[in-house]
């Protein structure tokens, strides 16, 4: 208190904050979450209810004013996404969850696939009334064969009950929901090639703009969220916006699931708000590391790495300080790289995953990243490779970066920039000295 004037409530930016609670977690591991028996009995479905009691229009400000920005690794801001939708003038309109989970170090929507499926069927039935599309669709990762199930039956429940269907809820508002599996194509993560592949085409990126408001599935108005953005709809609805708000940085608001993997010893996901700090997570929550460690990547395989520091470890986890420091938040998939790990080696596996990955459609991702940036590493791995090669390898990632038909090109880049920003060293030890001061692959040796 200062002058008479009351000051604004400390942002919450830590799990052991007063304010903080579980909230798209609180029910993953429960006996029978999955059920619809255990989601209503715990409140299940009365957000929907209570969004469907408002105007569309409200809805989507609510989502705005919470500042929501998308979990699936954009970060951007979900109620504005929605907002871009057209004017309803008859055509069919559609809500599309990419559930497409494949970004190595990310794990955090399968489990609330599993366990809190309804969780989601309620997020898509808010967004769906909120830009007014009747079907929603659920576009699954093709290896998450146990969510696809409990999905499917969550559906058929929701269908038996009257909470999908022509009259959703008892309410006026018709709304159903496809679920679609793929087929083990990472590159479905674009959404605009999964929209391709949800139509029967191959799963190529489009050109954008148009985007898919304006033209998605079947050229018709579509807006796609992710699993966990679609959840934090859910209470955000039910808590209010200021809830919400009231969490995280200036910039960055709410909750998050953050996953934990490499040599930790409790490795997971865990939920804490925006703006807690790596050490709160690798340290408070995942137990610390189990060995020495040099590197952490802090949102999935496709962001920059930062360097092991007590500097780094203090970060927030936000996007703004993410941004600042060289590297994206992604999605939140904290991998902690080991000492004794060769980062040249490490990082040739990360070359490798997209080289398969890659649909081959345009120059930089066909030439660069499934041809000569994984022979590259090859040579250097061998003990063949030269100063020069050192030289060619920077060249290349940076001519790839925003020059591809969508992000996958920039999502191999950008690791492979950082590799060499922090750990150059072992790059030139390499060339130097053909072997690297570190245990390698024995399949990558020679």
């Amino acid at each position: 208190m200062s002058d008479g004037v009351r000051q604004a409530p400390k942002p919450i930016t830590s799990r052991s904050d007063p304010g903080f609670e579980l909230t798209l977690y609180a029910h993953v591991g429960a006996e029978r979450s999955h059920t619809l028996s255990y989601y209503r009995a715990h409140g299940g479905y009365e957000a929907a209810r209570k969004a469907l009691g408002m105007d569309p229009t409200e809805v989507v400000e609510e989502v705005k004013v919470s500042g929501l920005r998308g979990r699936g690794g954009a970060g951007f801001p979900a109620g504005v996404k929605w907002s871009f939708m057209p004017p309803v003038d008859g055509r069919q309109r559609f809500i599309v969850c990419n559930a497409d989970e494949s970004e190595p170090g990310s794990f955090k929507d399968r489990y609330l696939l599993e366990d809190d499926p309804h969780q989601l069927i309620e997020g898509m039935m808010i967004a769906g009334w909120a830009i007014q599309a009747t079907i929603g669709v659920i576009y699954v990762r093709g290896e998450y064969h146990h969510a696809y199930e409990r999905l499917r039956a969550a559906i058929e429940e929701a269908r038996t009950e009257g909470i999908l269907g022509p009259a959703a809820l008892g309410s006026d508002f018709g709304f159903d929901l496809i679920l679609h599996r793929g087929a083990g194509a990472y590159i479905c993560g674009e959404e605009t090639a999964l929209m391709n592949s949800f139509e029967g085409l191959r799963a190529n990126p489009r050109l954008k703009p148009p985007f898919p408001a304006q033209a998605g599935i079947y050229g018709l108005p579509t807006t796609i969220n992710n699993v966990e953005t679609l959840c934090a709809a859910v209470h955000i609805i039910e808590r209010g916006a200021a809830w919400h708000a009231a969490m995280g940085t200036e910039d960055s608001k709410g909750m998050k699931l953050y996953q934990v993997s490499g040599p930790v010893a409790r490795p997971g996901v865990y939920e804490l708000p925006m703006g807690a700090t790596f050490r709160e997570l690798v340290f408070d929550l995942a137990g610390g590391p189990t060995e020495p460690a040099k590197a952490l990547i802090p949102g999935g395989s496709s962001t920059p790495m930062l360097p092991w520091s007590d500097a780094t470890l203090d970060l927030p986890m936000d996007y703004g300080t993410m941004a600042k420091h060289g590297s994206m938040l992604g999605t939140g998939g904290v991998i902690v790289i080991p000492e004794k790990k060769c980062l040249v080696d490490a990082l040739y596996n990360v070359v490798r995953f997209y080289a398969h990955e890659s649909c081959g459609k345009c120059t930089p991702c066909r030439e660069g990243i499934a041809t000569w940036l994984p022979k590259m590493y090859q040579k250097l791995l061998a003990g063949k490779g030269t100063h020069e090669d050192l030289v060619v390898m920077e060249d290349m990632v940076e001519n790839m970066r925003g020059t591809a038909f969508c992000p996958l090109a920039d999502a191999c880049a950008m690791p492979v920039q950082a590799s060499f920003e922090h750990f150059r060293q072992e790059y030139e030890h390499l060339v130097d000295f053909g072997e690297s001061k570190y245990p390698r692959r024995r399949e990558w040796a020679s």
